[in-house]
């Protein structure tokens, strides 16, 4: 399965503890893709992750957004590893605003490739949304491989991780906004994640987790 979470990008997710289901940015697709439908300009997202003590396992990612006349598109890609190991997926999504409600699809194709092994390929699917019940108040949820997509191995398959999520977010003031979540992984104890962020600039944030 993934050994690497695919799903955590951002400077602002990072900052917030990665308690970003309810968050409405342009790394959206790889968190909740429901959340893109809120955007309302293109964007563009590139990182790079670099493990000092690991240098065989940094990781990379790239989001590109783009609205339309209905709903908004977005593309990305990400990879870990080096040329021994590495695990990759592209994604493709598209979101939509109903009312107070933005829902999205998002289509994934992995692949894991070892060296002196064979390479190994399928495709998931995740689907998200993100409702706004006030101007405090924001509910999201979202699930990756809604498919229970898998992997076939010679010995057998392995399931790819299946992983629910739920989230809070609360704007607390037009500068401050904390953010809950939980997420279960099929197969781990549910993982819960709590942030605050302050906004000192238009477009430049304070954050801490908890």
């Amino acid at each position: 399965m993934l050994k690497v979470h695919p799903h955590r990008w951002g400077a602002r997710g990072l900052g917030m503890g990665n308690a970003t289901n309810g968050l409405a940015y342009e790394w959206g697709l790889f968190h909740n893709i429901g959340s893109i439908g809120l955007l309302t300009e293109s964007s563009a997202s590139a990182a790079y992750q670099v493990q000092a003590r690991l240098v065989n396992a940094n990781r990379m990612a790239f989001a590109y957004n783009s609205p339309l006349k209905k709903g908004v598109v977005s593309v990305g890609a990400f990879r870990f590893g080096d040329d021994l190991y590495n695990e990759q997926m592209v994604s493709a999504g598209f979101a939509n605003k109903f009312g107070i409600t933005s829902l999205g699809i998002k289509v994934n194709y992995i692949q894991y490739q070892a060296q002196g092994f064979d390479t190994h390929r399928a495709l998931s699917i995740d689907f998200g949304g993100i409702t706004q019940l006030s101007d405090v108040i924001t509910i999201s949820a979202s699930i990756n491989n809604l498919t229970q997509s898998k992997l076939n191995f010679e010995n057998g398959d392995e399931i790819l991780p299946t992983r629910l999520t739920a989230g809070l977010t609360f704007r607390l003031s037009e500068k401050i906004r904390a953010a809950t979540e939980l997420e279960k992984d099929l197969l781990f104890p549910v993982a819960w994640r709590t942030g605050l962020e302050y906004e000192i600039k238009p477009n430049f944030f304070c954050s801490n987790r908890f």
